[in-house]
């Protein structure tokens, strides 16, 4: 398998946001009958999700088989390889030594990264910072390339994307690239002379008690905690195969975390409530560009590591998060800015749009409820 096949780590592709129905106490709970929708209709293995309230009220319900081999229970909370959310937590260490004076926005990344961006209309003095934050770099993806999944080293990563032509010029149009947040890691490593893992632990993780989340250690294939299996199917009709082990340096700073939904919700949460950025560079955050709506579906647009998305139930308004994909793993949630959160996880990549969108009205309906 190579990351191409296994759909490049992390894409949030989201339907617009539909209103959910009013419900009372007699009704019965339109998240868990989302979640096992997505089982027997739509034949995930397993689905999980956890909602939180303003008033930090939690609630956690899953459906499927946590192992189709064994036949266990689906982990309540259960951890699982939640992709591209780690960009948003990347972006927060960058805003975090942004906001100490240890490097600006529009630093250009060689400032940082001497020499190390060089190619076919690339060149590191011209991208800043910043645009590889709002992933209009013009930077290639790693990932659509046919590369094994083996263990590598960020410049590993860096390097495939340098034997390619740049996209466009850097801040002239929007594109996805995980390449931006393996350099973006890079120049945490840099700027703070400590390990990507152990900034990200140390300002984000421990700060505000994810004790469900962490950053695989290197060549650390498992899962640490109860957790689903989660699945891939090769090609239409094939059976599923098990790929739960698996080393995730493919990812790293673009896509390595292990957590929970409920500590992702605890992280958007916290994120929009400012207890991880001072406001200057939670407004940077939140400043969004065009362009994202291909990606991410209708309405949306990109800030740095973080996606706002309509929420028609309440015109006007918008819930912002990430998403993420992985081999045998799609998470997709966010929080809206009066405290609601929710994410959903499914433990197989969805092969259709159709499949995806019942995954996003999961959500849709926990934020909206």
């Amino acid at each position: 398998m190579t990351a191409a096949a296994a759909a490049a780590v992390g894409i949030l592709v989201a339907s617009a946001p539909t209103p959910a129905a009013a419900t009372t106490a007699t009704e019965p709970d339109p998240v868990r009958q989302g979640l096992n929708a997505l089982v027997h209709h739509d034949g995930m293995p397993a689905a999980l999700a956890s909602v939180k309230d303003p008033a930090g009220r939690t609630r956690t319900s899953t459906a499927g088989v946590g192992d189709l081999a064994t036949g266990a229970e689906v982990p309540r909370d259960g951890q699982v390889r939640v992709g591209s959310n780690t960009k948003a937590f990347t972006a927060v260490v960058v805003l975090q030594l942004v906001a100490e004076g240890k490097l600006r926005l529009d630093d250009p990344v060689g400032e940082h990264l001497p020499g190390l961006l060089r190619g076919d209309g690339i060149d590191g003095d011209a991208i800043k910072v910043r645009h590889l934050l709002q992933q209009n770099s013009g930077l290639p993806n790693y990932t659509e390339y046919d590369i094994p999944l083996k263990h590598y080293e960020p410049k590993d990563l860096v390097d495939i994307a340098l034997k390619h032509k740049a996209n466009f010029a850097p801040g002239t149009k929007w594109q996805y690239s995980n390449t931006n947040y393996v350099l973006a890691g890079m120049i945490i490593e840099k700027v703070t002379r400590h390990s990507y893992a152990k900034e990200l632990d140390r300002r984000v993780i421990k700060r505000i008690g994810l004790r469900h989340t962490y950053f695989p250690a290197p060549r650390d294939a498992t899962i640490r905690e109860a957790h689903p299996q989660g699945y891939i199917q090769e090609k239409p009709g094939a059976p599923l195969r098990d790929v739960t082990e698996m080393d995730p340096s493919w990812t790293w700073a673009a896509g390595q975390l292990v957590s929970t939904n409920s500590d992702l919700n605890r992280f958007y949460s916290a994120l929009l409530g400012g207890r991880l950025l001072k406001k200057p560079q939670l407004d940077q955050m939140r400043t969004t560009v065009k362009g994202a709506d291909k990606t991410f579906g209708p309405g949306a647009r990109y800030g740095l590591g973080l996606v706002s998305k309509p929420l028609p139930c309440r015109p006007g308004e918008v819930y912002w998060g990430h998403g993420g994909s992985f081999p045998g793993y799609e998470t997709r949630g966010g929080a809206t800015t009066d405290g609601h959160a929710a994410n959903v996880a499914v433990t197989t990549q969805p092969k259709d749009k159709k499949t995806m969108s019942h995954v996003d009205k999961v959500v849709e309906k926990a934020l909206c409820a």
